[in-house]
């Protein structure tokens, strides 16, 4: 795997997430610029953040111990601190992603819905991140998105190819490595190809 490294307090820090840590990051962004009020998130709030079936590409169901590995990952890596104190119960869990990235919060959101629903385009990005950042326009979101893929010393979204027959070009962040990034794009591809498929069959038959 291509590993994604950052210079993070002057050290060059391996930030390159598995599958399961990019949901877990993707669902406490989330959290924190939706519902405020309820975040930092338990544990268990973190696990249905996760597995919620509206709002994620793809759909998952981890339990409990998943998610709390992820996080010890997480935090070792710096982007996850855990929060406790006198009139907690159980402790809480909030993201780092902003100080660790040095992101605004535009491009929190916009790294935020790739991050949970995948590979997107332009007003795609725009319409999903409603609810965490309201963008003026289209030209709001490019320019944000553009920021990101050229962002030195280590880009965090990479601009795809087109797929056959569309017009608009797609975009994937980084964090999981461009490995990842390959993996989701033929995904994809045969979720395009797959309905012409099923549809010459249905006219030879």
């Amino acid at each position: 795997m291509l590993a994604i490294n950052f210079l993070n307090r002057g050290k060059t820090v391996d930030a390159t997430l598995s599958s399961i840590e990019v949901r877990v990051l993707g669902a406490l962004i989330e959290k924190q610029l939706s519902t405020p009020d309820y975040y930092p998130l338990s544990l268990n709030a973190l696990m249905n953040a996760c597995n919620q079936l509206s709002n994620r590409e793809p759909v998952v169901s981890y339990d409990e111990d998943t998610v709390l590995k992820a996080l010890e990952s997480l935090r070792k890596k710096s982007l996850v601190r855990a929060i406790s104190g006198p009139d907690m119960r159980v402790p809480k869990y909030a993201h780092n992603m902003e100080e660790f990235f040095n992101l605004a919060i535009q491009e929190v959101a916009v790294l935020c819905v790739l991050m949970l629903r995948g590979i997107q385009t332009i007003g795609e990005i725009r319409g999903r991140s409603a609810r965490l950042y309201e963008f003026t326009d289209l030209s709001e979101v490019e320019l944000t998105i553009q920021g990101l893929v050229e962002r030195q010393p280590q880009a965090l979204v990479v601009k795809l190819a087109r797929q056959p027959g569309t017009k608009e070009s797609r975009y994937s962040h980084l964090l999981g490595g461009m490995v990842e990034v390959e993996r989701a794009t033929q995904i994809k591809e045969v979720e395009f190809i797959t309905p012409s498929v099923k549809s010459n069959e249905n006219e030879r038959v």
